[in-house]
């Protein structure tokens, strides 16, 4: 191979000055983002570390495996975690976290914003507020959401958010950021138990407190990852991020036309709080949809979710209107029917 290729010449430092640049648009931030070297449940996994102390109370949003998850890694961080969960069929009530807040009094609250393996999306803006209220600091996993949704990093004082490409930004899925406020920041300095000298040390990728660029690249950065985000931030950047957003949008109303033409049900009770990423069907007896493989872009369940939904999972490239077609067509043929009225529904929502 001829090595004057590309992926060998070493990530240059303008080249990383833009990554960072291109992150800050899209979260509507002024802060410089750290860039994880890893898919993002690294970046997860580094906040809770990087929090998580004795003497510490968090209050934990689970509305999904992954806000557990998280939960278990700030329990082992020696964080004292009160859980406010519900049945992965629903999203968080704003009145059920503040009952917790009020009761428990804790120092921050985390929640994942949106759920791909559930199709649930929670009320983000309305649980930043409530933050802001009681002054919490706020974790936002926001690896399914950003592209998909709206995410106002500074305006919604948002103190983590992690993210990743590999969903609506149909990018990468080997490199990743973690958006940390000024207070965020401050709030990871002040543990002592925040790790150094890993893997898991948000604290040792720190941007200068001045905001001046870095002198060089953080040497573990994946170079072809870090490319490949900027190319695919580059194109939502073209295309327009509230484009983006609309063209998810557009998918997911679309599929839940398609299903319900179907005589299928949404797996998620509150069509208020659908998912753009993601439609989940409800599989209540309907033996045809108890699949085991993916078709398409039409999966089944996770873990313990198996057998009781399926995912369309129309995000990134595949918020079109011929992938949510092709997904409903699959879905039609499981049940043995023809896909003609579903389709025709899936149009009519599309538009042109």
């Amino acid at each position: 191979m001829n090595p004057e290729h590309k992926g060998f010449v070493p990530l240059s430092l303008a080249e990383f000055n833009t990554l960072t640049g291109l992150l800050s648009k899209l979260l509507y931030t002024q802060q410089p983002p750290v860039i994880i070297p890893g898919e993002a449940i690294l970046g997860i996994e580094a906040v809770a570390a990087g929090i998580a102390a004795p003497g510490r109370t968090f209050v934990n949003v689970v509305t999904g495996p992954y806000g557990r998850l998280f939960g278990q890694w700030l329990e082992r961080g020696g964080a004292a975690v009160v859980e406010v969960k519900v049945p992965f069929d629903e999203v968080a009530a704003p009145d059920m976290i503040a009952s917790a807040i009020e009761q428990y009094q804790p120092d921050a609250l985390s929640f994942v914003h949106a759920e791909v393996v559930t199709g649930g999306s929670n009320p983000a803006q309305d649980i930043f507020k409530l933050a802001q209220k009681y002054k919490l600091i706020t974790v936002s996993d926001s690896v399914s959401a950003v592209g998909g949704e709206a995410l106002n990093v500074d305006e919604w004082g948002v103190d983590f958010a992690v993210i990743g490409a590999q969903k609506a930004l149909a990018g990468p899925n080997g490199v990743s950021a973690v958006s940390i406020s000024p207070r965020g920041w401050e709030f990871l300095e002040s543990n002592p138990a925040a790790p150094r000298n890993s893997i898991l040390s948000l604290l040792d990728l720190k941007p200068a407190p001045d905001g001046a660029a870095p002198l060089r690249v953080p040497p573990n950065i994946p170079t072809l990852e870090a490319r490949a985000l900027i190319a695919a931030l580059t194109e939502v950047e073209e295309e327009g991020l509230q484009q983006v957003i609309k063209r998810h949008e557009r998918a997911a109303a679309s599929a839940v036309a398609g299903i319900r033409a179907l005589e299928l049900e949404p797996w998620q009770k509150d069509s208020r709080h659908y998912s753009t990423l993601t439609t989940t069907v409800r599989i209540s007896g309907k033996e045809g949809l108890l699949i085991h493989q993916p078709t398409g872009i039409v999966a089944p369940g996770d873990g313990e979710l198996f057998g009781q939904l399926l995912r369309i999972n129309h995000f990134g490239a595949n918020a079109s209107r011929d992938s949510v077609e092709k997904a409903i067509a699959a879905l039609a043929r499981l049940l043995g029917q023809e896909p003609g009225q579903a389709l025709q529904a899936v149009r009519e929502v599309w538009g042109e």
